[in-house]
């Protein structure tokens, strides 16, 4: 196949390279054009992922249009909040014949749509049973070192699903599929904020007792959540569900867990982010689902907690407090 890969962050970077070793032909997009040139020269995203050789056969571009032009599917690894402008510039091309694979994780701010809601919702030509969005337990840190790693790939049609699973399988990257994008992807997007919430916990100082209960009690929400939006609760309870869920909460490599670290040390959120090199998905994905859960009245007790502790400046302490004192429940 033709592939192409838009984002050249570190995950789009490890895809590329991943697909270049299924010996596809593909071209890697880079936002900016220092970066491009930078990339090509280089073969090597220095800041981003140190050590990992960009293959030369490898394409490198900043041209947004020669870069999807005649490609047979097309890899969106740019951050949630962007994908819309950039999608945009896309509009009017034709993508009756296109797949579209997904690896962002996050909710838009303004629409609420997932990343796979938006890119149909931008560019018309996409065929819905096209489209699949690819989640997991999956640091590209580790991808990119052939550290065996499990994924899903979901779309509406288990055949598209299936497409992007033969395309990305490697012997260190193993692919399951779903028929339920929905749920894959409210799961992998959630649980950036809960990773958020188990961070604050470790930097307030709190034990593991602490962070194993966010961790249990956050699969509840994200389920309940999911299920109200018609997403299938097995899912919740797989790869993009519990998987990633452990991972982004426990890692190192998690940038959402380090955000919330330093909240619970007491910094502040603009310092942080300030400083950081990559995104924090979690960060406006909290406002997304704060404001779904409020829209569709279904109750979301953590992240509630976690979005007054980013924006409101609540004590995490206090927040930590609020949570214990609930009303009494049962836990199913």
């Amino acid at each position: 196949m033709h592939i192409t890969v838009l984002g050249a962050g570190s995950w789009g970077t490890t895809l590329a390279v991943l697909l270049n070793y299924n010996v596809h032909d593909v071209t890697l997009w880079a936002h900016r054009d220092d970066h491009a040139r930078a990339l090509a020269a280089s073969r090597e995203n220095v800041r981003l992922l140190p050590g990992i050789r960009i293959p030369e056969e490898v394409t490198v571009t900043s041209d947004l249009f020669a870069a999807v032009e005649g490609a047979d599917l097309v890899v969106t690894a740019i951050p949630a909040q962007f994908v819309r402008s950039v999608a945009a510039q896309l509009e009017g091309h034709d993508f009756r014949h296109t797949f579209f694979v997904n690896v962002a994780k996050g909710i838009e701010n303004t629409s609420l749509l997932t990343v796979s809601e938006v890119l149909r919702a931008v560019l018309p030509t996409i065929s819905p049973v096209r489209v699949v969005t690819l989640s997991g337990p999956s640091f590209a840190e580790e991808v990119a070192r052939q550290v065996p790693t499990a994924v899903v790939a979901a779309s509406e049609s288990l055949d598209a699903a299936r497409v992007a699973q033969q395309v990305f399988m490697t012997p260190y990257f193993r692919v399951y599929s779903s028929d339920d994008i929905r749920g894959v992807e409210l799961a992998g997007s959630i649980k950036n904020v809960i990773a958020i919430g188990a961070g604050i916990a470790d930097g307030a100082g709190f034990g593991d007792n602490t962070k194993a209960a966010i961790m249990t009690r956050a699969t509840a929400e994200i389920s309940r959540l999911g299920r109200s939006m018609g997403a299938q609760p097995h899912t919740f309870a797989g790869l993009s569900g519990i998987g990633d869920l452990i991972v982004t909460c426990m890692s190192r490599h998690s940038r959402n867990r380090h955000v919330g670290e330093e909240i619970g040390r007491g910094r502040r959120l603009q310092d942080i982010l300030g400083e950081m090199v990559m995104v924090a998905e979690g960060v406006a994905t909290t406002k997304s689902v704060y404001d779904l859960g409020r829209k569709l009245h279904v109750e979301l007790p953590i992240v509630n907690e976690v979005y007054q502790v980013l924006f409101e400046d609540k004590d995490p302490i206090i927040a930590t407090s609020d949570l214990m004192t609930r009303d009494a429940k049962g836990e199913i």
